[in-house]
C-alpha cells in the first residue's frame, strides 16, 4: 500500500540508530554520475547516473540528467526526466521505465522467499508535471516473483513523499549471491504485458510492475518527472515512523558505486603507461579502485601514445584488477589512454 507526503516536511519523528547500518540502495540521493550528469533524447535502455537504469523501448524518447530541483536542503540532487518524444500509441510490448537493482548478497538478511521473511518499506520523492496514478514493481532475478503497487502524484510540479510497504514473500526463487537479489521498477507508461495486480505478490511468466489505471507519462510531450531519496528498509513504516535518508559521505558513495562501474581517467585526465622495453609491448598492472561486483567489462575510451601502437588489451581480468597491454613500434612509448569498467546487474 502506497502513503503520501506532501511538501518538504522533515522526518524526524524516529531516532533509530543505525551508526553500523548500510543503507541498502546505494545512490538514491543521485549525488554520483560518474557516466556524466545529462543524455539529451534517448530512445533506448540506458544508464547514466550511477546504480539507476533507464528502460525505454517504444517510439518515444527521454532526456535524462542529474538536476539540483530537490524537495529539500537534505538533498543535493535528484534525476530529471523530460519526454522528448511523446508516444502516445504505446504497443503491448513498449516500456518505459526506470530502475535499480539490489545485489543479492545485500538483500540477503531479508530472507525472501525463506518461512521468515521480513517486510520491507520503500520511499522515495518524486514530482511530475503529470498527475495520476503510477506503478511500481519488485522483482526476483527470474522476474517471475512479482510485487506491484500503485501511488498517486495529487499535485502536478510538487514534490511529494512516497511510502510503499511490501509484504513478505515466503515463496519462489530468490538470489544472496552477487547477482539481482531484487529488482524495483518505476513505470512511466508501458504497454499492458507489464499490466499486474496491486498490492499483492504474484507469480507469473514475465515481470509486471504496472496496472491498468497506471497514467501513460511518456505521452505527454515535454513532461517531467523527477526522482530522490530512494530508500528501501527492513521492517513496515508509515510516513511518520519511517527512518530518516541516511546520508554517505561522497568517499563511501563513490567507493560503492564503483563496485559496479568505474572510469579509468577521462577526456582531460588520462592515464599512463610506460614501456618497460620488454618485445615491443607495453605492459602494466592494474588495480581497480574497489573489489568490483564481478570481472568487468573494459573498454578502452580514448588512447594517445608517443610511439605506434595498437589498441590497448586487456588480460587476467577479475574483480580485483587486469593487466593492460598495447604492442608499440618501439621499446621507449608513453602510451596515454582512459577507459571504463562495467560490472552493473
Amino acid at each position: 500500500m502506497a502513503l503520501t507526503l506532501h511538501g518538504t516536511v522533515s522526518d524526524n519523528t524516529v531516532a533509530l540508530d543505525r551508526k553500523t547500518a548500510t543503507p541498502l540502495i546505494i545512490n538514491g540521493d543521485m549525488a554520483i554520475a560518474q557516466r556524466g550528469t545529462s543524455l539529451s533524447s534517448q530512445s533506448s535502455s540506458t544508464r547514466l547516473l550511477d546504480r539507476f537504469a533507464n528502460d525505454i523501448g517504444g517510439g518515444g524518447a527521454i532526456t535524462i540528467s542529474q538536476d539540483t530541483d530537490t524537495p529539500n536542503s537534505t538533498f543535493p540532487n535528484s534525476m530529471k526526466m523530460v519526454v522528448a518524444t511523446a508516444d502516445s500509441s504505446i504497443a503491448a510490448a513498449d516500456a518505459y521505465r526506470f530502475t535499480y537493482s539490489v545485489e543479492g548478497k545485500d538483500i540477503a538478511t531479508v530472507g525472501l522467499g525463506n518461512s521468515d521473511c521480513q517486510t520491507m518499506t520503500l520511499t522515495f520523492w518524486v514530482r511530475s508535471s503529470v498527475t495520476g496514478t503510477y506503478g511500481i514493481g519488485l522483482q526476483n532475478s527470474a522476474e517471475t516473483e512479482n510485487y506491484v503497487d500503485e501511488y498517486a502524484i495529487s499535485s502536478a510540479n510538487t514534490w511529494e513523499k512516497k511510502v510503499i510497504n511490501i509484504p513478505v514473500r515466503t515463496s519462489g526463487t530468490w538470489l544472496t549471491t552477487n547477482g539481482i537479489g531484487l529488482g524495483i521498477r518505476w513505470d512511466l507508461g508501458s504497454g499492458t504485458n507489464y499490466n499486474g495486480t496491486a498490492d499483492t505478490w504474484q507469480t507469473t511468466s514475465g515481470k509486471v510492475y504496472r496496472t491498468s489505471s497506471c497514467v501513460n507519462w511518456i505521452a505527454n510531450a515535454s513532461a517531467t518527472f523527477y526522482v530522490t531519496g530512494v530508500q528501501l528498509e527492513i521492517g513496515t513504516f508509515d510516513a511518520n515512523s519511517i527512518p530518516d535518508f541516511q546520508h554517505e559521505d561522497a568517499g563511501t558513495s563513490l567507493a560503492r558505486c564503483q563496485r559496479y562501474y568505474y572510469n579509468g581517467g577521462d577526456s582531460s585526465n588520462q592515464l599512463g603507461i610506460v614501456s618497460g622495453g620488454f618485445d615491443n609491448k607495453v605492459i602494466n598492472s592494474w588495480a581497480h579502485p574497489t573489489t568490483m561486483r564481478a570481472a568487468p567489462t573494459m573498454t578502452t575510451l580514448a588512447e594517445d601514445a608517443s610511439g605506434t601502437s595498437t589498441s590497448m588489451q586487456y588480460s587476467g581480468i577479475s574483480d580485483m584488477g587486469c593487466r593492460l597491454r598495447a604492442n608499440s613500434n618501439n621499446n621507449s612509448v608513453f602510451i596515454f589512454f582512459n577507459f571504463k569498467a562495467e560490472a552493473e546487474l
